[in-house]
């Protein structure tokens, strides 16, 4: 896409459109993939312990799984009552899927588009450039995603740090009713890992700045740009 230079003076001293590198092109594919693949794919895994005092039933183990698209009202688990024998069901608290869902999105089509757009520039060059068409509609794409590649990482980055309070293990155990009561024993065996869901919230910004920098590049294809440039000299 935008992130090519199609212009080189030629030995008559016109400018004549060449190749585009397909190296930047690939940036924006693999920048792309890993955006969506790490928060879209992600599993989460969450144990806690609850050791009733006054009763038989003691370490007893709870699983908490919870992922994408991070709908945390809807995870709930069984929980065991100390003071009788029953179990309470406990949910977790939050709705986190727009943002989620958001940044996935925007991660897919960006995809799309640059696939796309790699594969006219290689094939179709010359109906590319006619008519200044192509470069217009790269540049008001290229335009578009920057801003929603911005956008859609803010608003990721600010629900995955409310992700992470819900989660919280001391969060979680103040939940389950047999936890606040002193005389019980709680505690966290496992906890969830985060290092793929930052690596996302990387990869937006990441991309963020790629189309940002690339609409300078989508700039100089247009008719815009090159009626307001004097021809190259040899």
């Amino acid at each position: 896409n935008a992130e090519f230079d199609l212009i080189s003076s030629s030995s008559s001293g016109e400018t004549t459109p060449v190749s585009p590198p397909l190296s930047a092109g690939r940036v924006a594919l693999i920048f792309a993939i890993c955006a969506f693949a790490t928060c879209g794919g992600y599993h989460g895994y969450l144990q806690v312990k609850v050791d009733c005092s006054a009763q038989r039933q003691n370490n007893l183990s709870i699983n908490i799984d919870f992922g994408y698209p991070f709908r945390l009202q809807q995870i709930h688990f069984k929980a065991p009552l100390c003071d009788t024998s029953r179990e309470e069901v406990v949910f977790l608290n939050g709705d986190f899927s727009a943002a989620a869902q958001f940044f996935v999105t925007v991660g897919v089509l960006a995809f799309l588009y640059s696939f796309f757009a790699t594969f006219v520039y290689v094939f179709y060059q010359n109906k590319y450039l006619k008519n200044n068409r192509g470069p217009l509609v790269d540049f008001l794409v290229t335009v578009t995603f920057s801003l929603m590649w911005l956008l859609s990482s803010c608003c990721w980055a600010k629900s995955l740090t409310d992700i992470k309070a819900a989660t919280n293990p001391t969060e979680v155990l103040l939940l389950i009713a047999s936890c606040r009561e002193k005389e019980n024993r709680c505690a966290t065996t496992q906890e969830p890992l985060w290092s793929r869901l930052n690596t996302s919230t990387v990869f937006g910004f990441l991309n963020a700045i790629l189309w940002s920098g690339n609409i300078w590049f989508v700039f100089k294809e247009t008719g815009w740009y090159k009626t307001g440039v004097p021809k190259l000299l040899i």
